[in-house]
C-alpha cells in the first residue's frame, strides 16, 4: 500500500514563492509517476503537473508552465512542487497522486493513490 503525505503549504503574496513536498511510503514501480493536483472552492479538482519515477519525463498544465516546476529525491522518496511568481489564481488544496501506468497525466481517475492535501492561498 503507497501513502502519500503532502506538506508545505501556507499563506503568500502574490508574486511570492512556496515549495510543497510529497513524502511516499510503501512500495513504488519503476513504472511509476507522480503528479500534482488543485482544487479550489467550488471548482474541480485540475492537473498540475507530474513526472515520471526515473525523472526523464515532466508535464504542466498550461496555466503553471514556466512558474512552477515538479522536481524528485527518490533517495528520500519524496517529490516536490517549486512554485514561484504566485498569483491569487493558484490558491486552492494542492493534492499529490501517484500512477501506477503511462498515459492520461491529466485525468485525475488515472491516479491510483491520492495525498490528503495542503492548502495554499495566495493573497493580492
Amino acid at each position: 500500500q503507497v501513502q502519500l503525505v503532502e506538506s508545505g503549504g501556507g499563506l503568500v503574496q502574490a508574486g511570492g514563492s512556496l515549495r510543497l513536498s510529497c513524502a511516499a511510503s510503501g512500495r513504488t514501480f519503476s513504472r511509476s509517476y507522480m503528479g500534482w493536483f488543485r482544487q479550489a472552492p467550488g471548482k474541480e479538482r485540475e492537473f498540475v503537473a507530474v513526472i515520471s519515477w526515473n525523472g526523464g519525463f515532466t508535464l504542466y498544465s498550461d496555466s503553471v508552465k514556466g512558474r512552477f516546476t515538479i522536481s524528485k529525491d527518490n533517495a528520500k522518496n519524496t517529490v516536490y512542487l517549486h512554485m514561484h511568481s504566485l498569483k491569487p489564481e493558484d490558491t486552492g488544496v494542492y493534492y499529490c497522486a501517484g500512477k501506477s501506468s503511462s498515459g492520461e497525466y491529466y485525468q485525475q481517475r488515472e491516479y491510483d493513490y491520492w495525498g490528503q492535501g495542503t492548502q495554499v492561498t495566495v493573497s493580492s
